[in-house]
């Protein structure tokens, strides 16, 4: 398969790990990055939000992304880490296994997501990155955060 620009600011990644799996992040989307800590759980929220902290003043929903990708329930540890988002102009953070580095791809080290029919819901990954032997899952955030069974970000209609 050829190499395809992908439609990015920035070829700049943020890479976390979910179980065994790599992911990757515009690094442009996030704020910082925090040890995991005391989250309040919101009642009757979905299972993938563990409910929210205050971060200065600000009130941030919390995903875990293991739950999202029905990936299992993790164990956190000393590697577990939240990291903060901002996306579509709010403030969101999400629970990942572990964050490896940041990283700069070629656009010939970037593929589209393969063609997966209506098995996989890929709509929300913008590619696949590759780095020596590591292939890493690029997921545009946005799309995630904003889909309709999210409800985190508000729907622009144009």
């Amino acid at each position: 398969m050829p190499a395809v620009a992908l439609d990015l600011v920035t070829n700049e990644f943020l890479t976390f790990r979910l179980g065994s799996e790599e992911y990757g992040i515009e690094i442009l989307k996030v704020q910082e990055i925090r040890g995991y800590d005391s989250i309040t759980h919101i009642a009757n929220s979905p299972g993938y939000i563990k409910g929210v902290i205050n971060l200065r003043g600000i009130i941030v929903p919390i995903i875990d992304m293991r739950i999202k990708f029905n990936l299992g329930h993790a164990t956190n540890d000393q590697f577990t880490v939240v990291i903060i988002l901002m996306v579509a102009g709010r403030v969101i953070g999400i629970v990942v296994d572990g964050v490896s580095d940041v990283i700069t791809l070629a656009n010939e080290q970037m593929r589209q997501a393969p063609g997966l029919g209506s098995v996989i819901d890929t709509e929300y990954i913008m590619g696949l990155g590759t780095v020596d032997e590591r292939m890493l899952i690029l997921i545009d955030i946005e799309k995630l955060m904003s889909r309709s069974d999210m409800g985190l970000i508000a729907h622009n209609i144009n």
